[in-house]
């Protein structure tokens, strides 16, 4: 079986965190696989360590003509039986007429989010992380045997807890993790305002993105910004999470959450905003506590809660590692995706 995959993502970020995790994974199997990627540093660097093989592309405008000369070519060359197209951008590409009429592989989209179904009405098939995906793009007209749902998987890791010290951060306080890319999406502000009501509280922010400097403004205005690390991308948060106390996702906007299943893979307890993905993840007061989307007030009361209650804290990171190993080990999901690839080909 020849797989092609098609991705244009930023250099770093949580679905070009995931494709990079699922390609690794798939060179375990006996599964050829190519790709073609636009120049990323870090995402190039990962492919040559490991020997995977892959070509760069533009991904860019609509009079990119390199990017599809490139694809045509691989697609001749190589013979994919499926070509994975990762986002929006890359599927665009795929071309759709051939010389003598006959497309000879399986188009397969990877939404990873709610976009226009319009951007994905040439792929036979789509594979989306959640049944509130599947459902959105059944209201606009797939039917759901065209619709696989495979989650995300987080890889077990074995890092030791980072120590405070090397943060600057007492030991005997809460200590609070978020992590993502510095965007309006990912509810940031409202973390940094919910710290406000969380005096004893300390939080690390591992990510980057456009707002750093509005973020670290917001810290500075709330006079949070002694309690407040930003830590930057962080390629392997697993030593983060083993060194705190409570989880945080804050995201306004979240269709899945890698973020949330790494929590729960390192029994970490969570708090979340009720956007997409936390929603349909977590069982609240199970495996972590949702709160009311963008209300920092309800945020600050619910991770002051946690904090205060021990039993709680360790009932919801016990079940949560529970609900990481029954759905979201590498083995199982990669085990859906090979499944999905023999089904589609056969």
């Amino acid at each position: 079986m020849r797989i092609l995959h098609l991705m244009a993502g930023a250099n770093v970020g949580g679905a070009e965190t995931f494709f990079g995790r699922l390609v690794l994974s798939l060179q375990k199997q006996e599964i050829k696989q190519k790709l073609i990627i636009r120049p990323a540093s870090v995402r190039e660097k990962m492919l040559k360590e490991r020997s995977v093989e892959y070509n760069t592309a533009p991904f860019a405008g609509w009079f990119d003509f390199t990017t599809s000369k490139n694809i045509k070519q691989e697609i001749s060359v190589y013979g994919p039986d499926i070509i994975i197209s990762w986002m929006n951008r890359p599927t665009r590409f795929v071309p759709q007429k051939f010389a003598g009429g006959k497309r000879n592989f399986i188009h397969l989209g990877s939404p990873r989010g709610y976009y226009a179904a319009k951007y994905y009405k040439n792929c036979d098939h789509l594979v989306v992380t959640t049944n509130d995906l599947a459902k959105f793009y059944c209201d606009q007209g797939r039917t759901m045997d065209q619709i696989s749902i495979i989650p995300n998987f987080v890889p077990e890791n074995l890092s030791k807890p980072v120590l405070r010290s090397k943060f600057n951060t007492p030991e005997n306080v809460p200590l609070l993790l978020a992590l993502g890319r510095l965007h309006n999406n990912k509810g940031f502000d409202i973390l940094l305002n919910a710290m406000i009501d969380l005096p004893n509280h300390y939080l690390w922010l591992g990510g980057a993105g456009p707002l750093e400097k509005e973020l670290r403004s917001i810290a500075s205005k709330n006079g949070v910004a002694e309690r407040v690390r930003f830590l930057g991308w962080v390629d392997d948060p697993a030593s983060l999470f083993r060194a705190a106390d409570i989880f945080v996702c804050s995201s306004r906007h979240e269709p899945f959450g890698n973020i949330i299943i790494e929590a729960w893979l390192n029994s970490v307890p969570i708090v979340a905003a009720a956007s997409e993905g936390p929603t349909s993840l977590i069982e609240n007061g199970e495996t972590g506590l949702l709160v009311s989307n963008e209300d920092a007030e309800a945020l600050s009361a619910a991770i002051g809660s946690l904090s205060g209650d021990p039993m709680l804290m360790e009932r919801l990171s016990v079940a949560g590692r529970s609900r990481y190993e029954d759905s979201f080990t590498e083995e199982r999901v990669v085990g859906q995706y090979v499944d999905l690839f023999k089904r589609l080909v056969n």
